[in-house]
């Protein structure tokens, strides 16, 4: 399969592009490789070729597509993998990208710096999974220009891929794994995409033996995850370790999730208070959100802001119905019932969190160097 070939008898224009002979021995800007059985020993080759800087970037294709395979392909700096048999749509997808990205490059290219939303529970089952997930996504409706992405922090019991049904083929144990090798194009390729937009980055969910994040690994994720994203939402669980701890110092908002209930009342005052005199995050920082709220309650928003010992920055509708119906078909509330109040009211949270503003055009993200 002569690849080079089809990307330019299909795709390229020759005015545009040209394709060197092997025997040329001109740098070549852009290596398409197609990879065999020993993948070990090829992918060493090509990363000693990136090394010695004797060509520019890197195409790879495979009848293999294994998860293996694509992490060690990422990890060597490979632009694109395309599985065979090769789709045409794909590559012009990525040559139109190629080319908008050479039309806007240059020392004037911006990185964004993107804010970073922490949302955590008070307690078990209180619904932060669900706040995270349909904020996430409210966000990125209310404006197609913004980037989201969703980052799960938890370890055993991270749930974000069954609420959106997807099944990510990569979470951020990988990239823990490989922290030396995190830049862009890594982190792009491990993040998998929904319909909606939205940018996931899962949990391993279960106990493999991954290396566990630390709090630098985490700082420089986020660091790298800010510049590419206008939001960056993080289910942070209950936990409170020094992972958890620079997550919150390192996010421009906590938004602590809570109900009508003593327990988590209690619960919620105890972490303001500890957060905020330990100097993790000034007060003003952490948002309690209620969740479930029901009018007819035996406990009032007056008897929960008394027990914060503070305000209330939302307050959800309870709607049982309607939450369990798009946890359980692996779909977002507004695509179960996007007239409901629930629905509106995330998209009234998004524009509460974002008003009115004008969004950053999205990064466009290329493959390869135009020759010159």
């Amino acid at each position: 399969m002569d690849l080079g070939q089809i990307f330019l008898e299909n795709f390229l224009e020759a005015k545009e592009f040209k394709l060197l002979p092997p025997e040329d021995s001109r740098r070549p800007d852009l290596l398409v490789f197609e990879l065999s059985r020993d993948t070990t020993k090829e992918l060493d080759f090509i990363q000693s070729l990136l090394d010695a800087d004797k060509v520019g970037e890197v195409f790879l294709t495979s009848e293999h597509t294994d998860p293996e395979t694509l992490m060690k392909a990422m990890s060597i700096g490979a632009k694109e993998f395309f599985s065979q048999p090769i789709k045409k749509d794909q590559i012009r997808a990525a040559l139109e990208t190629f080319k908008n990205r050479q039309n806007h490059s240059g020392p004037k290219t911006v990185h964004k710096s993107g804010q970073i939303l922490s949302v955590m529970g008070s307690k078990g089952g209180v619904g932060s999974t669900t706040v995270a997930v349909n904020l996430a996504a409210a966000l990125t409706d209310k404006d197609q220009n913004k980037s989201v992405a969703l980052l799960d922090m938890n370890i055993l019991f991270g749930e974000i891929p069954l609420f959106l049904e997807i099944t990510p083929k990569f979470h951020w144990g990988e990239i823990t794994k490989n922290i030396d090798r995190l830049d862009e194009t890594f982190l792009m390729n491990v993040l998998s995409r929904h319909d909606s937009g939205l940018h996931i980055l899962p949990s391993p969910g279960y106990l493999n033996g991954h290396q566990a994040p630390t709090p630098a690994m985490m700082a420089r994720l986020l660091e790298l995850m800010k510049k590419h994203f206008d939001f960056v939402i993080i289910d942070s669980g209950q936990t409170t370790d020094e992972t958890s701890l620079k997550i919150f110092q390192m996010s421009d908002q906590l938004l602590l999730v809570t109900i009508l209930s003593l327990p988590c009342l209690s619960n919620t005052n105890k972490l303001i208070q500890s957060l905020s005199t330990y100097g993790y995050m000034e007060k003003s920082r952490i948002k309690v959100v209620m969740n479930r709220y029901i009018k007819k309650s035996d406990l009032s928003l007056e008897d929960a802001r008394a027990s914060i010992h503070g305000e209330l920055f939302w307050t959800i509708p309870n709607d049982y119905t309607t939450t369990m119906a798009a946890i359980n078909q692996g779909k977002l509330i507004s695509q179960i019932s996007p007239k409901s109040p629930i629905s509106k009211n995330f998209k009234k949270m998004a524009e509460a969190i974002c008003p009115m503003e004008r969004g950053h055009d999205k990064k466009r993200w290329g493959f390869f160097k135009r020759r010159t």
